[in-house]
């Protein structure tokens, strides 16, 4: 008897069960390390604040060409060193010193609010020389004080002891490299106030001997008996060789005292300059900042709520728009907040003031991915087919989530690797504060797709695989159409149909652009034109005439004056020194009352050219490494429009920018990149779904597919730019003076951007593949639905 053989099942898994794949477990397992190692740096490691945050001094300096001396990059890192001793010996909280190319050292010094002690220490020579005295003058020299030739030569120098009279000086017996250590003492014992005791070292010490036993070999009232210590062509002291000092022998033990009727600060900055030694080459200053400690707490504080309240409008926003859904991106999107801010401060990397800004500013770029994909799942499920059997299959919502987060791969792919461009160019081209813009938003963009790709899928699938949620499909937000499709479908807009009608408008607002720029021109920074700008704050409100005319006052009647907030003023000149920094400040005082400096930044002329050729090279580049990626991605056609809508979206806010006459800095300069950035990600999806559709569909005009592209796409265009224009509002209204213009230009940016996408990218597209038509290839037969030509699946 024959037996009917039994089906072979398999292990674990019931007959006619759906297989169910393995992905969602190492899924989740890794979304549950990565949020418990971000947990865990988060709560462990303090975040470290730049200077424009917690306040303090920020000084470039630059090595130069000396007497015999080359500024090179090995005399740059022992000026580094020397530098580094002196700043150790002024007691600051925490320096910073680091090379900034061949010739650059970058100094921070936190909590010091007066740059001027802090750069006239650490800034001079130091060329610290001890000399016999030869003679008594009271002839001024003529022209350089230095007499002879070479180091060694005659000096005729100020007398410090003596009104009027003049030092004639004979050769260097001894220089500052043989200074073991410099300490400032107050001489308590015999009352004569304070003063610097120095060591020697080794050879060092027998010179100081002989110099000071020849000195003891003159007669008690005789000039010669004297020893000058020079530091940077100015006598320091000149002491008399005590009566006590034996003739020939001189002071041993290697060591001395340096007096001179020395304040207690005084003492103590020369201390930390003979200690520090000379440094090798000279240095010039070539950028300063000064920032208040109130003027960063505000920052943090006004972006922390810009950051809450965003964050709030898009999840309430993502969650009406996607249902269920929404919520579970919301919650991806506030883990990527948690990754964002772990990732920063494990990597030990500095929050500046810009970096802050676009740390808020990811936040809102980061649903982009989440709209993507749900809005390709919306597709999948609801699009209509011909076969009933497909059309039940897909309305499987696990199977339309799958296929939403593989065909969105591609697009989200593009669209962040063209704002990782535009971050990488921040961080090699920019300097700064802007530079850590460039680095928080490569984190959060990296952070973004990690956050949406894997998070939200996690959360995503489970979810759908609850038995509750399938029977409720509406709940998820896949099922039915949105209200902005389902309006734009009655309409059927008809853009790419009539290119050059569009092409024309987008033309003329370039025009009105280009001729603001040209009648009214750019309000470039100091950090572009080199200069001082100085931010004081006042305790009553002064307006712009009148600060404007207490600035004239003071001797500076064409120093730039305007309105900086409520009680702030920005004072902008050419040159200004620290002392007429105060005696500005001394002006402002009639009309505003009490007056203090809450930003001081002073740019040299050579950095800031060299400032302004760097922004220049940066956007070029942007723009040449955009055109080449999506020529690599797309056919030239595409990239070229993609290019051509990203050029007129800087040329739209740069324009802006000239008609308010708002200022154009580095800052601003970071919100142009990250415009370029924005722009070509918004395009890039649209162009990625044009180009999916013709692959499936060679038989639909390119208009029409162009016009079914943008239709399938501007929900999700709308949705992504919501979510960033609710952080940019909230930013814009209260981020502050500091970051009003940097909003305002992301503002306009991400609303130029969207509109470009439409009327110049695609349009242009449609003129550059009827000019030059890609070349047909063979595609194997499909069916295709007359009655909706453009739904194939892409």
């Amino acid at each position: 008897m024959s037996r009917t053989p039994r089906r072979t099942r398999t292990p674990g898994r019931s007959a006619g069960a759906p297989h169910r794949s393995r992905a969602p477990l190492w899924r989740a397992l890794l979304a549950l390390v990565v949020v418990g190692v971000s947990l865990f740096f988060a709560l462990t490691t303090p975040a470290r604040l730049g200077l424009d945050l917690k306040g303090g001094t920020h000084i470039v300096l630059e090595t130069r060409d000396g007497p015999g001396v080359r500024a090179d990059g090995p005399a740059t890192d022992r000026a580094l060193e020397v530098l580094r001793q002196r700043v150790d010996a002024l007691g600051v909280a925490e320096p910073s010193l680091s090379r900034a190319g061949e010739r650059r050292i970058v100094v921070e010094l936190p909590g010091v609010q007066d740059p001027r002690e802090a750069a006239e220490v650490i800034g001079r020579t130091a060329q610290l020389t001890f000399h016999p005295v030869e003679e008594v003058t009271g002839k001024r020299p003529g022209g350089d004080a230095r007499r002879g030739d070479g180091e060694g030569g005659a000096r005729v120098l100020p007398d410090p002891d003596s009104k009027g009279a003049y030092l004639r000086l004979g050769e260097t017996s001894l220089t500052g490299e043989g200074v073991k250590d410099a300490e400032a003492r107050l001489d308590t014992a015999q009352g004569s106030g304070w003063n610097v005791t120095v060591d020697f070292r080794g050879g060092a010490s027998d010179r100081w001997a002989e110099l000071t036993g020849a000195a003891a070999c003159r007669p008690p009232d005789s000039p010669q008996r004297r020893v000058a210590i020079v530091l940077d062509d100015r006598i320091v002291s000149a002491p008399r060789i005590q009566e006590s000092v034996a003739c020939r022998t001189g002071i041993t033990g290697g060591s001395t005292q340096i007096t001179g009727n020395f304040q207690a600060d005084e003492a103590k900055d020369l201390a930390a300059l003979i200690k520090g030694g000379a440094l090798p080459v000279p240095v010039d200053v070539i950028e300063q900042q000064t920032v208040g400690p109130s003027l960063g707490a505000d920052a943090i504080r006004a972006s922390a709520q810009a950051a809450v309240i965003g964050l709030v409008c898009t999840g309430l926003f993502v969650t009406i728009v996607y249902r269920l859904l929404g919520a579970l991106a919301t919650v991806a999107l506030a883990c990527y907040g948690l990754i964002s801010y772990a990732a920063l401060v494990a990597l030990g990397a500095t929050l500046t003031l810009p970096g802050l800004a676009g740390f808020v500013l990811a936040i809102g770029m980061a649903v982009d991915a989440n709209v993507l994909v749900f809005e390709r799942a919306r597709e999948e499920y609801t699009r209509p087919s011909l076969r009933p059997d497909e059309a039940r299959s897909r309305r499987d919502l696990r199977r339309s989530l799958r296929t939403g987060f593989q065909q969105a791969y591609s697009a989200v792919i593009d669209s962040n690797v063209t704002t990782l461009l535009a971050a990488g160019l921040l961080f090699f081209f920019a300097t700064g504060p802007v530079k850590g813009f460039g680095v928080t938003l490569s984190l959060g963009v990296l952070t973004s797709m990690l956050s949406a790709m894997v998070l939200t899928r996690v959360l995503a699938e489970w979810a759908v695989r609850r038995d509750w949620v399938r029977r409720r499909p509406l709940l998820t937000g896949m099922a039915g159409a949105s209200r902005l499709r389902a309006w734009l479908a009655g309409r059927t807009p008809r853009l790419a149909s009539r290119p050059r009608l569009w092409l024309g408008v987008m033309t003329g607002l370039v025009l009105v652009a280009l001729a603001g720029i040209g009648l009214r021109g750019l309000e470039f920074g100091v950090e572009f034109t080199g200069g001082r700008m100085v931010e004081y704050t006042t305790s009553r409100p002064v307006d712009a005439d009148t600060a404007r005319q207490a600035v004239a006052d003071a001797g500076f009647p064409r120093a730039v004056v305007q309105e900086a907030g409520d009680s702030g003023i920005s004072v902008r000149t050419e040159k200004l020194t620290d002392t007429e920094r105060e005696h500005i400040r001394e002006g402002l005082e009639s009309a505003g009352g009490k007056v203090t400096v809450e930003r001081d930044e002073r740019v040299g002329p050579s950095l800031g050219s060299e400032l302004r050729d760097k922004a220049l090279i940066a956007l070029a580049v942007a723009v040449g490494a955009q055109l080449v990626y999506l020529s690599i991605r797309f056919r030239w056609t595409m990239a070229t429009a993609t290019v051509a809508a990203m050029v007129q979206d800087v040329v739209l806010v740069v324009g802006l920018f000239a008609w308010l006459g708002k200022p154009v800095d580095s800052v601003f300069l970071a919100a142009l990149l990250t415009v370029i950035g924005y722009s070509v990600n918004d395009t890039v999806v649209v162009l990625d779904r044009l180009r999916g559709m013709r692959r499936a569909d060679r038989g639909t005009p390119l208009p029409d597919l162009a016009d079914a592209a943008v239709l399938r796409t501007l929900p999700r265009t709308v949705n992504t730019g919501m979510g960033a224009l609710f952080i940019l509002v909230a930013l814009t209204f209260l981020g502050g003076d500091s970051l009003t213009d940097f909003s305002v230009a992301l503002l306009a940016g991400v609303v130029f951007g969207m509109t470009s996408t439409v009327l110049t990218a695609t349009p242009l597209a449609v003129v550059l593949e009827r000019w030059k038509p890609e070349a047909r290839r063979e595609q194997p037969s499909r069916q295709r639905d007359t009655k909706n030509p453009t739904g194939a699946v892409v």
